[in-house]
């Protein structure tokens, strides 16, 4: 079964409408482009100029839908309206015919026309001069120009003007989606470090606090008690200047405008001295020079993070916390006891490793924790160059490590979870 002809667009039949009505009024009138007596007008009656009049109008029609065959159809209506005493109607249609067919045509036929047009403007010129020897006869060639390459070549330019526009159209529309993702990946970014700040900051108090109150209210000796009572009411006071730290970075903005009381290296020996009074055996052991503010940040956060795990989750024993500045990286590696236990001193969530391996990819470092033999390690090396440019190129990376370091969080919590 042959398919069925598109149907015409509405602006295609107001044009065929407004050239046959322009046809039939010129018919009416008798206004015709060649008079009755001209030895070309071989049908020099009226209803024969009708013919081609009607078969352009029936092009036009499909000159979007179907622009090749309008205008083969079409060329072979100009061709025989030639033969008759001619109407100006179907000239102009047919030259929005050739127009149309290189706006709407393929690529290829859009191409090929103007220079096919072209080639038949130069012949019409030039044969009829080698044939009369005269110059009016180079007119045949301006007619045939004016009716094929004007309308061709006008309608390169338009096509060309049109695929410019769609090109910058969707220029602005990739670029409109590259900055909704840029803006939803800072987000999520932000999001995220607005977590690892919160959870670093409260954990590790809060863990001791729980711990403590435990041993307040299991253990019925009252220097026992009074010790626990001490140890939770310093963890209570520095979580809650933690908290207002916290407040401060939200209130003045983002990373690099930090207040100046963000944590340093300096501060690892009152944050042992501060786990070793919630009753971890800790040594410090550190070899380093001069260390740029994030990787500092980042390496006392993963030190707090580790000390936070071992209180809650370590076997008894010695924990380990060791820094060591090799060529251009900073190596962070705290061990501690790990075996058989029966079961956390306080819950986990898990976001503690999370956040540990995030800090590191947004620093451009790399990170692992895991069991190796009977101690629990945290691996981190954390790079001292180009840091600011390591963590642009590393913050999307590290949202997609995220979401894998939390399709891996019920996998963590058999070790040592945060």
């Amino acid at each position: 079964m042959a398919a069925s002809l598109p149907r015409p667009h509405r602006d295609d039949v107001l044009i065929a409408a407004g050239g046959l009505l322009g046809g039939l009024f010129l018919v009416s009138v008798g206004l015709h482009s060649r008079t009755r007596h001209d030895p070309v007008s071989v049908l020099d009656q009226d209803w024969a100029t009708l013919i081609p009049l009607l078969v352009t109008t029936g092009c036009e029609l499909l000159r979007r839908t179907r622009p090749r065959p309008a205008l083969v159809i079409g060329t072979l209506a100009i061709v025989m309206d030639l033969f008759t005493r001619g109407n100006l109607a179907t000239v102009v249609m047919f030259t929005d015919l050739v127009y149309a067919a290189v706006v709407y045509g393929s690529a290829a036929s859009a191409r090929r026309l103007p220079w096919t047009m072209g080639a038949l403007t130069v012949l019409g010129s030039v044969v009829p001069f080698a044939i009369w020897r005269v110059p009016e006869a180079l007119l045949i060639g301006v007619a045939i120009g004016a009716v094929t390459l004007v309308p061709a070549s006008t309608g390169w330019v338009v096509r060309n003007h049109r695929v410019a526009a769609d090109a910058e159209r969707l220029r602005a529309e990739q670029t409109a989606l590259l900055a909704e993702m840029d803006r939803t990946q800072a987000v999520t970014a932000e999001r995220a470090r607005m977590a690892r700040e919160l959870h670093d900051m409260v954990a590790n108090h809060l863990s001791a606090i729980a711990i403590h109150s435990t041993a307040a209210l299991s253990i019925g000796d009252p220097k026992t008690s009074q010790d626990a009572l001490t140890v939770i009411r310093e963890n209570s006071v520095e979580g809650l200047a933690e908290m207002r730290r916290l407040i401060g970075i939200l209130r003045e903005g983002p990373a690099e405008s930090e207040p100046a009381a963000t944590p340093t290296l300096d501060g690892l020996g009152t944050l042992v001295d501060s786990a070793r009074t919630n009753g971890l055996d800790v040594t410090l052991d550190t070899a380093y020079d001069s260390v740029p503010a994030p990787v500092e940040l980042a390496a006392y956060r993963i030190v707090q993070e580790s000390l936070t795990n071992a209180l809650k989750h370590a076997c008894a024993g010695r924990v380990t916390v060791r820094l060591v500045q090799r060529d251009d990286a900073l190596e962070v590696r705290v061990t501690s006891p790990y075996g058989e236990r029966g079961g956390p001193r306080a819950p986990g969530s898990g976001a503690g490793l999370v956040g540990m391996r995030e800090r590191a990819a947004l620093l451009g470092g790399d990170f692992e924790a895991g069991p190796e033999g009977a101690l629990w390690t945290v691996r981190a090396v954390l790079p001292l160059n180009d840091v600011g440019e390591a963590r642009r190129v590393r913050t999307t990376q590290a949202v997609h490590a995220t979401q894998a370091a939390r399709d891996g969080r019920q996998d963590a919590r058999q070790g040592e979870p945060a």
